[in-house]
């Protein structure tokens, strides 16, 4: 089944934009596309984004790995190093304070009509990954600094998947329940 579906780039592409659009959508009704409850989730007085987020993790380790154990996914995880995710994370953090907005909640802000997250963040995007583009070859000796393998968690343990999904979810749903109860 999965052979199949990789064969075929125009489903791959369909699932994607419904995949994308699902996930705009429930971002909005979440209220995450609002500049003000970004802003409040960045002064700690409103968890909502948090409590979106965990439950997306959650729900995508779920479904991931089910799709995984019945063989219509695979896991492509990527190496990375320390360099890379800290200026990145540096940037993304940036970027997030000063536009109150993430590149996922941009979207959707969008959508809503945010003239502010149009102006800029999408315009800040482009020019970002463009400047990126133009300087990554350059960039590339020093990224690799502190380089780390493509491995899981699970890998890295050498146990079974769900050895470390299952408690993980514990634990985000007890944070989760936390979170409701003390009305954060």
């Amino acid at each position: 089944m999965l052979d199949r579906l990789h064969s075929k780039k125009g489903l791959q592409l369909f699932i994607a934009l419904i995949a994308g659009f699902l996930f705009g959508f429930l971002l909005q009704k979440g209220g995450a596309t609002k500049y003000n409850v970004i802003i409040g989730q960045l002064l700690l007085e409103d968890n909502t984004v948090v409590k979106i987020m965990l439950s997306a993790v959650v729900t995508g380790m779920i479904g991931v790995y089910a799709m995984k154990g019945m063989g219509i996914a695979k896991l492509h995880p990527k190496p990375g190093s320390w360099v890379t995710a800290g200026i990145g994370g540096l940037i993304f953090g940036v970027g997030f304070a000063v536009l109150g907005y993430c590149p996922g909640t941009v979207a959707g802000a969008v959508g809503n009509g945010a003239m502010d997250a149009l102006a800029g963040g999408v315009v800040g995007i482009i020019i970002g990954a463009g400047l990126f583009a133009g300087v990554y070859a350059k960039l590339l000796p020093f990224l690799n600094k502190g380089s780390f393998k493509k491995l899981t968690l699970p890998e890295l343990l050498n146990v079974n998947e769900w050895i470390v999904i299952m408690p993980a979810i514990a634990v985000i749903v007890l944070l989760l329940v936390l979170l409701e109860r003390a009305g954060l």
